[in-house]
């Protein structure tokens, strides 16, 4: 678990803070939100099509800092007592480096690749990518691993901005279903390869900290796109390469 957050307390603490930071601000502005529905996958490919997104009508930073002394008094604290008085700042760079996703673009980080592979055309596998991410619904962190796999055609990339994709995905507000999407519709849109496979495992706080309260419970997400999907001799080489995730790795909470 990041460090600051409490359990279901805190939890609490991050949902409440942004709903009273955005509802100050559309209340005030008069503005009206309306829901579309939701489609994983044309969300996962429209996402960040222009470049690193930016909420609109974003608070000031002591807005923010504000917005989080009201959580305080509604927990039954103190903001004012002695120490408590810089827990507002400290939230907010904390939600600066948890969201810093926001501030860049996947798409970019993949646009410089290499034909120089002297005919390489196996499976390109990173596996065990440990990342922190939040659940879009409770704002509790998602802790877990990914394991990204691409067949090149012609191209391939730096391991190390396969590894930032990931990073720049999962320091947004997330479901790990659309995450998953959008890892491998990024690899396949950019760098357009004969397949791509992602597979997520991870442990939800908001069902182990909270509600009906399960630890030791992962949820594993995949996407197979091109040969992985279409060729089952593929697919299975890919899954006997990661393994098999309950057990080679410790539970993540």
């Amino acid at each position: 678990m990041p460090s600051g957050v409490d359990g279901g307390l805190g939890n609490t603490h991050l949902h409440v803070l942004t709903r009273a930071i955005i509802g100050r601000h559309k209340l005030g502005n008069q503005q009206m939100t309306v829901e579309k529905p939701f489609s994983l996958v044309e969300d996962a490919r429209s996402d960040d099509a222009d470049g690193p997104s930016e909420p609109v009508d974003k608070p000031s930073r002591e807005e923010a800092k504000e917005a989080v002394r009201t959580l305080l008094r509604w927990a039954g604290d103190d903001p004012d007592r002695e120490g408590l008085k810089d827990t507002p700042a400290r939230v907010v760079s904390a939600y600066e480096e948890y969201f810093d996703g926001y501030n860049a673009c996947p798409k970019t980080l993949l646009e410089r690749t290499f034909e120089e592979t002297d005919g390489y055309d196996e499976i390109v596998l990173l596996k065990g990518i440990r990342f922190e991410s939040h659940c879009e619904h409770h704002m509790a962190p998602i802790i877990g691993r990914a394991h990204v796999a691409y067949l090149p055609h012609h191209r391939v990339i730096g391991i190390s901005k396969l590894a930032r994709l990931i990073e720049v995905y999962a320091k947004r507000l997330q479901i790990q279903e659309k995450m998953t999407a959008q890892i491998a519709n990024t690899i396949d849109d950019i760098l357009q390869p004969k397949g791509v496979a992602v597979v997520i495992e991870a442990a939800h706080q908001c069902m182990t900290t909270r509600g009906i309260h399960k630890p030791g419970v992962n949820m594993v997400t995949s996407r197979m796109l091109g040969a992985f999907r279409d060729d089952p001799t593929t697919r299975r080489e890919f899954l006997s390469m990661i393994g098999s995730p309950a057990t080679e790795h410790a539970p993540f909470a």
